[in-house]
C-alpha cells in the first residue's frame, strides 16, 4: 500500500468530489449556453429526476443544504406559522437560524426523541396541543423529517408513511431533509420513490454534496395538489435569496452525474459498508459503547477519554458530541464516505487496539 492513510472521519463533507462528477463538470465547461437554467443540462433535470423517482417533479438546484432546506420550508409556511421537527434536526441545530430567516420569522417547534426518529404518537400530541392553543400559537404548516437522521438512524418506510399520513390529516405538508437520503435508501434497499413521495413526502431537499458532488443540492417538489400552489413563484424565492446561479449548468451537471447509473446510491452504499466495518471493529473493543444503531454512514461511539486523545494525537479527525449525563468517556462521531477505503478504516481500528 503506497497511498497515505485517509484519517479524516469528521464528515462526509471532507471528501473530494467523485471523479464522475468532475468529468461531468469538465464536459459542461465548453461553449456558450443559456444562463439561469436555460441550458440543455438544466432543462433535463425534471425528466431525469422524474425517471429516478417515478413521478412528476419540479427540480431546483442550489449550492448548499442550508439553502435547500430553508428555501423549501419558506414556500410551505406563512411568516406567522411554524414547522414541526425533531429536536435533533439539522434545521434546528446546525443552520445558524437560516430557516427562520428565510421563513420571515416562522417558528421551529421541536419534539424530543430517543434517536432522531420522531414518534407517531408524539406527532399527534404535538399537532393537537398546537391546535388547542388557537390564536396564541403559530399554526403548524409543515412537518420536517430527516432521513437518515442526525443520529445515523433510518426511519422504516412504514413509520415514515405513518408520520406523513398524520401530517396530511391535519392539513400539514411534509418536507424531507434528505442530506443523507441516499444512505437511507442504501440501508433500506428500497427505491427512491418508496423512500419519498410514495410514503407521503411532498418536497425533498436532495443531498448531493455528501455523496460525491463538489457543491450541488436540489429542492425537489413532488407535483401534487399540496405542492402545485407553491411552485409558481419558487424560482423567485431562490433568486431573492441569492441562490440562483447564472452558470446553472455546473450544478445540473453534478446532479445528473450522480443519478447516472445510480452513482449516488452506489457511493452511499460504500460509505454505509465502511461504517459497518467500523462498528464491527468497535464491538470487539471492550471500552466502546454504541448508543445508537448505525444504519447510515454516521457512527456514534463513546470511548474512554484516553483513547479519544490518542486518536487525535495520531492525526485522526472526528467531532466530539456532549456525552450523556452519567456516562463516562467522550461521545465522538466517525463518518466514512465514498472516498473511504478498507485500509483507512482498519488503520483507525488498529490505532484503537494499540
Amino acid at each position: 500500500m503506497t497511498d497515505e492513510i485517509r484519517k479524516n472521519f469528521a464528515s462526509d463533507n471532507v471528501s473530494p468530489a467523485c471523479p464522475a462528477v468532475m468529468d461531468a463538470m469538465m464536459r459542461a465547461n465548453a461553449g456558450n449556453v443559456g444562463s439561469y437554467g436555460d441550458d440543455a443540462l438544466s432543462r433535463s433535470l425534471n425528466a431525469r429526476f422524474g425517471a429516478v423517482f417515478e413521478t412528476d417533479v419540479a427540480v431546483f438546484p442550489v449550492v448548499t443544504g442550508t439553502a435547500a432546506n430553508s428555501l423549501a420550508l419558506s414556500s410551505l409556511v406563512a411568516p406567522y406559522g411554524a414547522v414541526l421537527c425533531d429536536q435533533s434536526a439539522h434545521i434546528n441545530n446546525d443552520e445558524g437560524g437560516a430557516p427562520e430567516f428565510f421563513m420571515h420569522g416562522a417558528k421551529l417547534v421541536t419534539l424530543p426523541s430517543a434517536d432522531g426518529r420522531m414518534n407517531a404518537e408524539a406527532l399527534r400530541t404535538g399537532l393537537r396541543v398546537n391546535a388547542q392553543g388557537g390564536i396564541l400559537k403559530p399554526p403548524i404548516h409543515a412537518l420536517s423529517l430527516t432521513q437518515a437522521t442526525e443520529w445515523g438512524t433510518v426511519y422504516a418506510l412504514e413509520d415514515l408513511a405513518a408520520l406523513c399520513t398524520i401530517a396530511h390529516d391535519h392539513d400539514v405538508r411534509v418536507h424531507l431533509d434528505g442530506s443523507r437520503l441516499s444512505n437511507a435508501i442504501a440501508h433500506l434497499g428500497c427505491t427512491p420513490a418508496e423512500a419519498t413521495w410514495k410514503a407521503g413526502v411532498d418536497v425533498l431537499s436532495f443531498g448531493g454534496t455528501k455523496c460525491g458532488a463538489m457543491a450541488a443540492e436540489a429542492v425537489v417538489f413532488f407535483v401534487n395538489d399540496r405542492t402545485r400552489p407553491v411552485l409558481k413563484d419558487f424560482e423567485r424565492r431562490i433568486k431573492r435569496g441569492g441562490h440562483l446561479w447564472s452558470k446553472a449548468r455546473f450544478l445540473s451537471a453534478q446532479l445528473l452525474a450522480l443519478l447516472e447509473d445510480g452513482l449516488w446510491l452506489k457511493n452511499s452504499a460504500h460509505a454505509n459498508a465502511m461504517a459497518q466495518r467500523i462498528v464491527e471493529g468497535l464491538r470487539r473493543h471492550a471500552g466502546a459503547q454504541l448508543p445508537f444503531e448505525t444504519q447510515g454512514n454516521e457512527v456514534f461511539v463513546i470511548l474512554p477519554d484516553r483513547l479519544v486523545e490518542e486518536l487525535e494525537a495520531a492525526g485522526f479527525g472526528f467531532y466530539r458530541w456532549p456525552t450523556p449525563e452519567g456516562v463516562s468517556g467522550t461521545l465522538i462521531r466517525l463518518v466514512p464516505s465514498f472516498h473511504t477505503r478498507i485500509e483507512d478504516v482498519d488503520a483507525l481500528l488498529a490505532e484503537l487496539a494499540a
